[in-house]
């Protein structure tokens, strides 16, 4: 995605509160996620909230469609049309994170699989310097026991206390060496107790993090990177990103990758860190929940956002209302015509205030709107904490009594505060920038998709899936506007249209003028996109309208279990576990497809081509209370 916000649920979901890792089972209500969009914006650490921060803030006697009831929907933000005339149906998308299985699509056009979890051969002999000494070979057999399970978190007492009887500065050296060596991960410090010294052994992931070997060597011949798949579920890919760094003791910016992912899903990616051997990354794999990582090799270069060529997607749709013959028309029409390419709904943010609203006042330089838009209080779902913080806010307009009402102050709110505070509210662009620079694009953005949105179903409404005079077609990176007899040799799939923006041309019929009406009415200027302050200025740019995806199959199964996982994943495969098996006399029916969409497009928005559903989180929430009921 291109950005790091909350998003909401997809279309047909039914779930609940955030389960335990590994926990697949069907969730009672749906709740706020990001989905996948191919291509995704540098990390930045800062952006995620703690894990555990917001646990027990959530508002009592309110059920969360009653929260939900203020959300946006798709006629909020432009999304209106559909390219094909079959009839809709209804079903449940990511009833199970199993149900939804992207694979990246790599620059060679490979789809990225994990099915290899040995570590390569070495280009040559490690030296003396990474191989262990004999002399630190001073742990027991029983003591070595008890390290590998306080390491493998199986030891409840959390910490392992080795007397020692010989008591030397070199003897303990000696110890605090052969633990760190042997059970990377683990820390110790010496302790006196009565008299006698115990060298105590604990877990640092969340305090230290996993202990490095004290020395590190790099052949020559051996790339600087060490790229490997990563197989996760249910975690997004920045979550998995700082597991591993903390895991590994390294700022999440070693990472390298191409794309993010889902969280609520089976992923499989490619990631790049710069010299960490394969070894200590495999290793890691006796440690980590729901992540896997094999295929490893070295390369001389990292790499880069957006490098990829798309992605491939496995998606289930459970208890499916339509017929075969509505199934087979809906999936032939993705096939042949494709789908609207729409910004789908987690470009937009979930609550009362949605983002292209705070974007808009961005660009029309109204900062005092920005700061209120961002802290007034608000109707619909939010966390204790952040309700006070508001209610705080609009009482005393001071931004340190605000901000002591938040437990985390790395949350947007927590951060204009913070730059409210330290900055004084006269100087509100510079509190702003304190907001990292992704968090703060990511509102004008979304204001961007918006009109887009909306001038693409304007555009489908006034001359439907055929090219004609005054479209744009892209020749290389340069839009060139369709003669009448240029456009009688053209289709649907040829035309982009732009972005507004400073750097962009504009459709020559009357929808492109439809543009400066629009922007006109939000107080812009379509004229001078460029803005006072550079990081705001919009250059534009242009996306198809029609993407058609690749790789199109589809079966209805039946089956009677609804826990079991409808799809077999790489670790399934690669620890020789059964594929699932159906009942063709099954009581419950559901589509699987499968399908690769390019970069920056919304696999949402292709589900939604299928079902004819509103796939806003204001709509689901109130179609599965139903479905419930």
């Amino acid at each position: 995605m291109a950005e790091s916000e909350p998003a909401p649920v997809p279309v047909g979901e039914k779930r609940g509160c955030p389960e335990k890792e590994g926990d697949d089972a069907p969730s009672k209500k749906p709740r706020v996620e990001r989905d996948h969009e191919n291509g995704g914006p540098p990390h930045r650490d800062e952006e995620k909230e703690p894990e555990g921060e917001a646990s027990g803030g959530e508002e009592e006697g309110e059920t969360f469609a009653d929260m939900m009831k203020h959300g946006l929907t798709e006629l909020d933000v432009g999304i209106l049309k559909y390219v094909s005339d079959h009839k809709g149906f209804s079903g449940i998308l990511k009833e199970r994170y199993s149900d939804f299985v992207v694979h990246e699509i790599n620059k060679q056009g490979k789809i990225v699989h994990l099915d290899d979890l040995s570590v390569p051969a070495e280009p040559e002999e490690v030296p003396e310097a990474e191989e262990q000494p004999e002399e630190l070979d001073v742990l027991t057999e029983e003591q070595k026991k008890q390290l590998g399970e306080l390491q493998l978190f199986k030891n409840k007492e959390d910490n392992v206390s080795i007397e020692v009887l010989d008591d030397t500065k070199e003897k303990r050296t000696l110890v605090h060496k052969a633990i760190k060596t042997q059970f990377p991960g683990l820390e110790t410090k010496t302790e006196e107790r009565e008299g006698r010294k115990f060298i105590v052994a604990y877990h640092a992931a969340g305090k230290k993090a996993l202990a490095a070997p004290r020395k590190h060597f790099w052949p020559k011949n051996r790339g600087s990177f060490c790229h490997f798949t990563l197989y996760k579920e249910n975690k997004d890919t920045m979550d998995a990103i700082n597991v591993l760094s903390k895991f590994l003791r390294l700022r999440p910016n070693m990472f390298s990758y191409m794309g993010t992912k889902d969280k609520r899903a089976i992923t499989v990616q490619e990631i790049a860190v710069l010299k960490i051997t394969a070894e200590r990354l495999a290793h890691l794999n006796k440690c980590l929940m729901n992540l896997k990582l094999g295929n490893f090799c070295y390369k001389n270069h990292p790499l880069k956002l957006g490098e990829l060529q798309g992605n491939h997607f496995t998606v289930v749709i459970r208890n499916i209302s339509g017929t075969d013959e509505q199934v087979q028309q809906a999936m032939t029409s993705l096939r042949q015509t494709g789908f609207i390419n729409y910004y789908g709904m987690q470009r937009f943010g979930t609550t009362a205030v949605a983002t292209q609203t705070v974007g808009r006042a961005i660009l029309r330089n109204d900062w005092n709107e920005v700061v209120d838009l961002i802290l007034k209080p608000r109707p619909g779902a939010e966390k204790e904490f952040l309700v006070r913080c508001r209610e705080e806010w609009a009482k005393s307009q001071d931004p340190e009594a605000a901000l002591k009402k938040l437990p985390n102050k790395r949350c947007v709110e927590g951060q204009l505060l913070r730059g409210l505070s330290m900055y004084g509210k006269k100087n509100i662009v510079t509190a702003f920038g304190l907001i990292p620079r992704n968090n703060r694009l990511m509102y004008i953005h979304s204001y961007q998709s918006k009109v887009w949105n909306t001038m693409v179903s304007r555009r489908i409404e006034a001359f439907g899936l055929k090219a004609v005079e005054g479209d744009l077609e892209l020749r290389g990176t340069t839009a060139h506007v369709l003669t009448a007899e240029e456009a009688e040799s053209r289709s649907i799939h040829d035309i982009v249209m732009p972005l507004p923006g400073y750097d962009v041309i504009y459709p020559t019929h009357h929808v492109g003028e439809g543009y400066r009406e629009l922007l006109t009415a939000d107080g812009l200027d379509l004229d001078n996109m460029r803005h006072k302050v550079k990081d705001y200025s919009l250059a534009g740019a242009y996306r198809r309208v029609i993407i058609r995806p690749s790789d199109v199959s589809w079966e209805v199964i039946q089956y009677d279990d609804p826990r079991i996982s409808l799809v077999h994943s790489d670790f399934e495969i690669l620890e020789k576990k059964a594929a699932p098996v159906f009942n063709k006399e099954g009581k419950h029916r559901a589509l699987r497809m499968e399908f690769s969409l390019p970069p920056s497009t919304y696999a949402t928005m292709a589900i939604r081509e299928v079902l004819k559903l509103d796939t806003s989180i204001k709509k689901q929430t109130q179609l599965n209370t139903t479905w419930f009921n």
